[in-house]
């Protein structure tokens, strides 16, 4: 099945979205737990790109892609890609990215900029034209790199196979150009049923170091779901002082605010506030609290929550 939808002005066919769950939803039920979740939320809300990789059909990448979304800011714009229609026309770095589209003014009104937008594209693959493929992939993902926010769903059960399906014709993306992928989540459904975050990756990008010279570093491990205890196990605190650098804030500081959110995402649970709708009203209070006052407690966020 399948809708259009208006897209920037234009008309998109696209398929129907999942029925939305909230993030606290998905924590209730194992697909991620509130540590993971709330590094995550630091990361996405400073638009560090994020990827969720699932191979079978149906496991899930589109809703849990939705429920973190939520995480953003208002402030920010986000950009949804129209598949095979899409034109980059609103893309002011379209042609120094490499796009072989006719170059175009964008279009007149508030510009596009990467410190104030996020691409959205709702899978990239060539499965269906609504998807991102091909020329428009390798695109998006070099946008990345030039400071534009990235989410997507992709296709795969490893960070192996995204990398290597992203590599490949017709994308063509080079080593240094896949070191922009930021947050990689790999979505599993496990015997049972139960669709699970199976491991969550940092992709660390290309960096200088004091004397000039480039820096690669392999991906780092946030997390691992133990198929045995059905629980995760955490790695992230091994690279906590990078994480912070990447969002803007001290080490200490980055512990801090991911124990307050991790604390506040737990007391959502419990109290059973698992709706959309009021799951995105608490998350407004939080902000508004946050902004309110630059220490909030790491615990007793009870009151935050709708009774």
């Amino acid at each position: 099945m399948a809708d259009t939808s208006p897209a920037r002005g234009r008309w998109a066919f696209r398929p129907v979205p999942p029925e939305p769950r909230s993030i606290a939803e998905l924590i209730r039920t194992g697909t991620l737990d509130a540590e993971l979740t709330a590094t995550i939320w630091l990361l996405i809300e400073a638009r560090v790109p994020l990827m969720v990789a699932g191979e079978r059909p149906g496991v899930g990448k589109s809703t849990l892609l939705a429920a973190l979304l939520d995480f953003l800011p208002s402030e920010l714009r986000v950009v949804e890609l129209r598949g095979a229609d899409e034109t980059f026309d609103w893309l002011p770095q379209a042609s120094e990215l490499g796009w072989p589209g006719v170059a175009r003014r964008p279009a007149e009104g508030s510009p596009i900029r990467p410190e104030g937008t996020v691409l959205l594209a709702s899978e990239l693959s060539d499965h269906t034209p609504a998807y991102t493929w091909g020329d428009a992939a390798r695109i998006v993902v070099r946008a990345a790199a030039i400071g534009y926010g990235l989410a997507a769903t992709i296709h795969g059960d490893s960070l192996e196979d995204v990398f290597a399906g992203l590599r490949a014709s017709p994308v063509r993306l080079g080593d240094d150009e896949l070191s922009r992928l930021g947050v990689v989540l790999v979505l599993r459904q496990t015997n049972g049923g139960r669709r699970r975050v199976v491991a969550a990756h940092y992709v660390r990008p290309i960096v200088r170091d004091v004397h000039g010279h480039l820096q690669r570093l392999g991906p780092a491990v946030l997390a691992t779901w133990n198929a045995g205890t059905d629980s995760f196990e955490h790695f992230g605190w091994g690279i906590t002082p990078e994480l912070a650098m990447r969002v803007g804030r001290r080490a200490g500081d980055f512990e801090l605010e991911a124990a307050a959110r991790r604390a506040f995402l737990d007391d959502l649970v419990a109290e059973g506030v698992t709706d959309v709708a009021a799951v995105r009203a608490a998350l407004s209070r939080y902000r508004a609290m946050a902004a309110a006052s630059p220490a909030i407690p790491t615990s007793g966020h009870a009151s935050i929550a709708p009774h």
